[in-house]
C-alpha cells in the first residue's frame, strides 16, 4: 500500500515556473515507478512524465519535453516535477501515480496508486 500526497501547485504567470513534489509513504518507494499526469477541465487525464525506479528511464509527453524535468529523492520518497517556462495550457490538476516495480508506463490505467492532485494555473 502506498499513500501519496502531492504539494507546490498554485497561480503563477505564463513564462513563470513551479516545482510540485509527491510524498509517497512505505519503506519501498525505490521499488516504484512513478508518473505524474494532469487533468484540465473538460479534458481527459493525460501523462505528462515518469521516472523508473531501476534505470533512470523519464518519459515525457511531448507537450512538455524541455520545459519540464521529473526527478525523484528515494531517500525522502519523493518524486519532484520542475515545470519552467509555463503556458496558459499547462493549466490543470496535476496528479502523481505509483506503479510497482516493471517498466515504467505512460498509460494511466498502469498506476495503481494516485493523490489527491494539486492544482496548477497558468495566467496568460
Amino acid at each position: 500500500q502506498v499513500q501519496l500526497v502531492e504539494s507546490g501547485g498554485g497561480l503563477v504567470q505564463a513564462g513563470g515556473s513551479l516545482r510540485l513534489s509527491c510524498a509517497a509513504s512505505g519503506r519501498t518507494f525505490s521499488s516504484y515507478n512513478m508518473g505524474w499526469f494532469r487533468q484540465a477541465p473538460g479534458k481527459e487525464r493525460e501523462f505528462v512524465a515518469g521516472i523508473s525506479w531501476n534505470d533512470g528511464y523519464t518519459p515525457y509527453a511531448d507537450s512538455v519535453k524541455g520545459r519540464f524535468t521529473i526527478s525523484r529523492d528515494n531517500a525522502k520518497n519523493t518524486v519532484y516535477l520542475q515545470m519552467n517556462s509555463l503556458k496558459p495550457e499547462d493549466t490543470a490538476v496535476y496528479y502523481c501515480a505509483a506503479d510497482y516495480l516493471g517498466r515504467v508506463a505512460t498509460q494511466s490505467t498502469s498506476y495503481k496508486y494516485w493523490g489527491q492532485g494539486t492544482q496548477v494555473t497558468v495566467s496568460s
